[in-house]
């Protein structure tokens, strides 16, 4: 009897799998289709994006084919690829995330460098003290750390987790006797007769409860509520900390807060009729919005 062919699968080389994963989701609406497609894979065959193009006509393996199908399903249902990858880069810098933190944004590297223009570039024998509310990976504290090393840096977050993970995001970045990290709602674990500082920052939540069900998928199912939420118009936690800080913040000091594109009118007013600021300053960021709040205590 004569033997039947076998008829075999075709084999999936790095280049056809990224050609076809970026047609599978542009059709599912994903935004950046093959350099989600790139990253997913990379991470998958712990490589390079370059090296998947020097490497294009590699065969993957079964069990790598299994994992990546994994990852593809997993971005399909609308989840952000900082959270399937487990890292973000920000300020250059790579850090660890997890669905404790928010993931950083781009749009947040306009606090670090309005926070490093106060901030002298050479050693001081006084070294200034800045505080980080609300601190998620450490994104901020960390990347004002590597670039002003010499002073005193404090983060606090109400998230234990997050506390833990910004923490580890300092030792990878060989910062951790640097920073100094506390669980902390905002200022509640600082004594502020123990504690003044030079420079306050902060990246609040500071969506309206509201909002938050009509964003992206991604950021509605997957980002943690308590670092978005900001009551229902959004200005809670502002308030919060606007009418904390002083406390806290040495003669002179600056206050600097991360707020909504379309909120400088309302924060406007509530800086505006506090007694213990001056010098009100709004900043824009890449996009041109007025992102960054920043005061200095009278």
């Amino acid at each position: 009897m004569k033997a039947q062919p076998i008829h075999m699968e075709p084999e999936w080389t790095i280049i056809s799998l990224l050609k076809w994963t970026e047609s599978y989701f542009n059709s599912h609406g994903i935004d950046s289709p093959r350099m989600t497609a790139e990253i997913l894979l990379a991470h998958t065959l712990k490589t390079t994006r370059i090296n998947l193009y020097i490497q294009h006509d590699k065969p993957l393996s079964c069990s790598e084919l299994i994992q990546f199908k994994t990852l593809i399903q997993r971005r399909i249902n609308r989840e952000p690829v900082a959270y399937i990858t487990g890292s973000k880069e920000f300020w250059s810098l790579d850090f660890t995330v997890t669905r404790d933190v928010l993931i950083p944004r781009p749009d947040t590297e306009c606090i670090v460098e309005a926070t490093l223009a106060l901030l002298p570039n050479q050693h001081s024998d006084q070294p200034k003290k800045i505080l980080d509310l609300g601190t998620g990976s450490g994104a901020i504290i960390i990347a004002l750390a590597s670039e002003r090393p010499h002073n005193v840096y404090f983060a606090t977050d109400r998230s234990s987790a997050a506390a833990i993970l910004a923490r580890k995001n300092a030792a990878k970045h060989g910062l951790s006797d640097t920073i100094h990290f506390l669980c902390s709602n905002w200022f509640d674990a600082i004594n502020p007769n123990k504690h003044s500082f030079d420079i306050i920052v902060s990246n609040p939540p500071y969506i309206p409860t509201d909002i938050i069900p009509t964003l992206a998928p991604e950021i509605n199912r997957y980002e943690p509520r308590i670092a978005l939420d900001g009551d229902h118009d959004g200005l809670s936690d502002i308030r919060k900390i606007l009418h904390s800080a002083p406390d806290y913040l040495l003669n002179g000091g600056y206050l600097l807060l991360e707020i909504g594109f379309d909120q400088m009118n309302s924060v406007f007013k509530i800086a505006g009729n506090s007694s213990f600021y001056n010098c009100i300053e709004f900043i824009k960021d890449y996009a041109g919005h007025h992102r960054v709040l920043k005061l200095k205590k009278n």
